[in-house]
């Protein structure tokens, strides 16, 4: 079985070609559509999804009830909440599609059963975990060493895909501006590309 975003996924090198058959075949073709939630808060996940084709994005709620967007996940991406799936404990966070999603479902007791039978599939969860451990570290520092034009520049450069279909208040939440700011820096980016 050859799948472009599995083989994305599961890029490690020293994944054998029996052991990469018998993890792919362990994932499950499931859509959801625009709205549809992957995961609800208070709920405790059971999977992890790779994103095929879609979008989507995990929020929390703040303390005046308002959604804050902690997260988008693009193609080729893994949708999860680590704490919630390996913890064993129920999410303070929603997962919501934000287009109709095509994923690749992974059971957690599945991943599980594989995971001790695997050494490698250990080996690649402990590569990836460091690479998310890094990127959050680095998106959090960011938040406050970066203009909110440089984040939102970044932001493009990296996943134009939610630009082009995630509401302005969903972006706006994520770089951690309000919605006017946001439509304020992308009329500058407009009328003044090269001072940027």
């Amino acid at each position: 079985m050859t799948n472009p975003s599995l083989e994305i996924c599961y890029d490690f090198p020293f994944f054998l070609d029996e052991e990469l058959e018998e993890i792919f075949k362990a994932h499950e073709k499931v859509f959801f559509q625009k709205g549809e939630l992957i995961l609800k808060e208070g709920n405790t996940a059971n999977e992890y999804y790779i994103l095929e084709n879609g979008l989507s994005r995990s929020y929390v709620n703040d303390f005046n009830g308002n959604e804050v967007t902690t997260h988008f996940f693009a193609r080729n991406e893994i949708i999860i909440d680590v704490s919630s799936l390996f913890q064993r404990i129920p999410t303070q966070e929603n997962i919501v599609c934000i287009t109709d999603c095509e994923c690749w479902k992974f059971d957690f007791e599945v991943f599980q059963e594989l995971f001790h039978k695997i050494p490698n599939l250990r080996e690649w969860g402990r590569a990836w975990m460091s690479q998310q451990l890094f990127i959050y570290k680095q998106r959090s520092t960011e938040m406050f060493t970066l203009s909110a034009t440089r984040r939102y520049l970044n932001l493009l450069e990296q996943k134009p895909q939610v630009i082009q279909f995630a509401p302005l208040k969903q972006i706006a939440s994520y770089l951690g501006v309000t919605d006017t700011s946001l439509s304020r820096i992308r009329k500058e980016l407009v009328s003044h590309p090269k001072k940027n």
